[in-house]
């Protein structure tokens, strides 16, 4: 009856938890911006069709970042002025892996 009672605790626990997963963090090669969408769910997210995403995800074309984070607005506005100018971007992903595969950035820089 305990380790019943212990299973359904760290079930509950698990449950109630983030779900992320941590992978290797690293820049991703040079690309145009496929997709920006703003979203209402506090994130944006941003498409770019690479070969490889140093972070693992399981989506390795999507990337997002939370509204909230340092430097996000400007973030933002780098990638939406790389779709306008039709610029290469490349991310830096931290390693963190969301519930769809969507790996997080935290740095974006444009390729002239």
């Amino acid at each position: 009856m305990k380790n019943k009672l212990r299973f359904l605790a760290c079930l509950g626990t698990s449950l109630l938890m983030p779900m992320t997963a941590f992978a290797a963090s690293g820049w991703t090669e040079n690309v145009p911006v496929a997709e920006l969408t703003p979203t209402n769910q506090e994130r944006f997210l941003v498409k770019l069709h690479i070969s490889k995403n140093p972070a693992g995800c399981k989506n390795k074309e999507m990337f997002y970042l939370e509204y909230g984070a340092s430097g996000s607005e400007q973030m933002f506005h780098t990638l939406l002025e790389a779709v306008v100018s039709e610029k290469n971007v490349r991310v830096y992903v931290t390693g963190k892996c969301e519930l769809n595969g969507y790996s997080e950035i935290s740095a974006v820089s444009i390729i002239p």
